[in-house]
This record gives C-alpha cells, sequence and structure tokens, in this order.
C-alpha cells in the first residue's frame, strides 16, 4: 500500500476502535448508575443498560473509563505533537460551518477526498473532543468528589458534575448518531476507518 493511498494511519484507527468500545461500554454502564438514582425524573430500560445491578455497572464502567482515558490522552498527544490537529481540525470558521451545513442539508455536500475535513466535520469533531474531555473531568468529581474540590466547584458542586457527566453522555450520543448517519450515507468512510485507504 503507498503511503500516500492511506486515509487513516494505523494509530488513529486503533484509537478510533478502542474509543468506540469504551464510549459503549461506558454509555450502556453509565445507564444503570443513573437508574440507580434516576435524578432527572425518568428511568432507561434495563435492555439498554450493562452490567445488571449499580455494582456490575459501576465494575464496567471504571473499566472502560480507563481505557478512554488512557487512549484519549494518547490521540490527543499524537494529535498535538504531530501538528495533525493544528491541519485536520483548525480553522472552523462560521460562515463556512452555515455553507457547509445547508449544503449537507441540500445533500450536495462533497466527499470528494475524505483527507479533508469540511467545516461541519471539524466543528463536530472538536465538540466530541471537548465534550468527552467535559465527560472525564465531571466523571472525575463523582468518583473522587472529595479529592477535587476546585474542579467540583468550578462544575456546580456534586449535583451540578452530575447534570454536566449526564448531558454530556447526552451530547456524545448524538454525535455517534450523526456519525453513524454519514457513515451509512457515505459508507467508504468505514472501508477507510477499516483498511486505512
Amino acid at each position: 500500500m503507498d503511503a500516500h493511498d492511506i486515509i487513516h494511519p494505523a494509530w488513529l484507527r486503533i484509537a478510533h476502535w478502542l474509543n468506540a468500545a469504551a464510549v459503549v461500554v461506558l454509555v450502556t454502564s453509565g445507564w444503570r448508575i443513573y437508574d440507580a438514582t434516576s435524578f432527572l425524573g425518568f428511568a432507561i430500560p434495563a435492555a439498554w443498560t450493562l452490567g445488571g445491578w449499580l455494582g456490575g455497572a459501576l465494575a464496567w464502567h471504571f473499566a472502560a473509563m480507563w481505557l478512554l482515558v488512557a487512549n484519549g490522552v494518547l490521540y490527543l498527544a499524537i494529535n498535538l505533537v504531530s501538528g495533525r490537529l493544528r491541519r485536520q481540525f483548525l480553522p472552523i470558521p462560521p460562515r463556512q460551518v452555515l455553507r457547509d451545513l445547508a449544503t449537507a442539508l441540500r445533500g450536495r455536500l462533497s466527499h470528494a477526498d475524505p483527507r479533508h475535513y469540511n467545516s461541519v466535520q471539524r466543528l463536530a469533531y472538536v465538540f466530541v473532543m471537548v465534550d468527552i474531555i467535559l465527560v472525564v473531568m465531571s466523571g472525575l468529581v463523582l468518583w473522587k468528589s472529595v479529592q477535587f474540590p476546585l474542579l467540583r466547584t468550578l462544575l456546580g458542586g456534586y449535583e451540578g458534575a452530575r447534570r454536566v457527566h449526564f448531558f454530556c453522555m447526552a451530547g456524545l450520543c448524538g454525535f455517534i448518531v450523526v456519525h453513524v448517519v454519514m457513515v451509512a450515507l457515505v459508507p467508504r468512510t468505514l472501508a477507510a476507518m477499516l483498511r486505512g485507504r
């Protein structure tokens, strides 16, 4: 395989699939943890959850948390050191985002070169990176509230952190739905994430 044919290098594909697995486990076990209190007044169907009971869900959640954090730190470090973060995701001009969004909604957005992200993709990927950072930060407050007093205060106390954690998770789920729909519309992007080209 010629290096110029590669759309996604191996490290990126591995990081992507490890993150995907971690997020699925975190979300489904998190729903089970949420159901233990249902602090927002509704419950999530047990069939959608992982862990079977609160202790089991917590065990799955913490295991996947370490995978997400380790993988995420490595992903961000490689992106920052290589300059890929700046090249692939910046800038994100608001006018271009609106233009690309309007073009996408009309079904006319070009995907001729999957190596280059349009402004909507850039915004979505930057959103999910920030969202995951907030999920981790709020999760730290929920896990070790006493050890992170400043972070707890910044997130509005324990209850505030719990809401931040839940709504950031919901934002992540929204991203996943849109991401899967876009992959279904442009299936060669899945092949690129599996084979690299």
